[in-house]
């Protein structure tokens, strides 16, 4: 199950990612508060943590992911037009927990051609 998967843009490469609305059900419960740290694993066993937190007032309620999200930007050599996804796995007999996986952008003659899986960089 993918809770999300974006096309990064400039923001998201450089300050922090923004999750899309949409997704807030499937991430970790506030518990009434206005930011939560989660784990997420990437394809090489690494586990990231990541801050995800939303605005304190008012009826937007953007999420966005801050803190480890540069870290993991830097690592995996991410640009704008690379994609995110960060799936959530369950099963029956496991606790439930998330994966975060990176896909850089493949372009020929300036088409986008598709997307190619990171292979693993260790931090």
């Amino acid at each position: 199950m993918t809770t999300f998967s974006k096309i990064l843009s400039k923001t998201d490469t450089s300050k922090r990612l923004s999750v899309p609305t949409k997704s807030l059900k499937s991430l970790p419960s506030f518990n009434g508060g206005h930011a939560v740290d989660f784990q997420a694993i990437d394809e090489s066993g690494f586990v990231w943590t990541f801050k995800c937190s939303i605005r304190k007032k008012g009826q937007y309620r953007k999420p966005v992911l801050s803190k480890g999200w540069r870290a993991f930007v830097r690592n995996k050599k991410l640009k704008v037009g690379d994609k995110i996804e960060i799936p959530l796995n369950q099963t029956a007999a496991a606790t439930p927990f998330y994966r975060v996986q990176a896909e850089k952008e493949v372009k020929i003659f300036g088409a986008i051609f598709g997307y190619s899986p990171i292979m693993a960089t260790f931090p």
